[in-house]
Formats: C-alpha cells, structure tokens, sequence
C-alpha cells in the first residue's frame, strides 16, 4: 500500500520560506517521479512541480518557478519542497504524490497522495 505522509506546513507572512517534506513507503520510492500539488479553498487541485525518479530533471509551474525548488532523497524515501519567497496566493494545502512513471510530464496530477500540509501566507 503507497503511504505519504507530508509535513512542514505552517503559517508564515509575504516574502518567507517553508520547506515540506514527504516521507514514501509501500513502494519502490527510487523508480518512480514525484509530484508536488496544491488545492487552495474553493478551487481545484494545481499541479506545482514533478521530479524524476532520480532527482536529474525536475519540471515547474509557471506561478511557482524560481521560487519553488523540488528535491528528493532516495535513500531516505523522502521528496522535499522548499517554498521561498511566499506569496498570499501560495497559500493552500499541499500534497505530494507518487507517479505512474520515473520522468517526469508537466502537468500531471497523480491519484496517490497523501493527506496534506497546510501553507498559510498572511501578513
């Protein structure tokens, strides 16, 4: 059974930095591309970036780009996301999530993922 579990949310104002983390289990972590997705209140989910399954290529949406960066530690079963530079608008629920495949495609969002961590950006 694949198992996510996210963590590192927290309330912070404009302009600071997070970094959320997701511990894997119930798969073989280091075949597969990870993704990273959003769901603000009242609106659908957002894909935010995928990485391969060995951590060399690593795909960004637009609105994150530059200030978001995906990375992961295959041997620890982990896939990280340092949010820099927060905007109101990063705020959300964020959720890791495991690919079908080992590259990366742009815009995917995965049906596997975990509970969630929540970003708040307010000042």
């Amino acid at each position: 059974e694949v198992l996510l579990v996210e963590s590192g949310g927290g309330s912070v104002q404009p302009g600071g930095s997070l970094r959320l983390s997701c511990v894997a289990s119930g798969f073989r972590y280091e075949n597969y591309a990870m993704t990273w997705v959003r769901q603000a209140p009242g609106k659908e989910l957002e894909w935010v970036a995928t990485i391969s399954n060995g951590g060399s290529t690593d795909l960004y949406a637009d609105s994150v780009r530059g200030r978001f960066t995906i990375s992961r530690d295959n041997a620890k079963k982990t896939l990280y996301l340092q949010l820099t530079n927060l905007k109101t608008e990063d705020t959300a629920m964020y959720y890791c999530a495991k690919q079908s495949r080992a590259y990366p495609v742009k815009g995917v969002i995965p049906t596997e993922r975990g509970q969630g961590t929540q970003v708040t950006v307010s000042s």
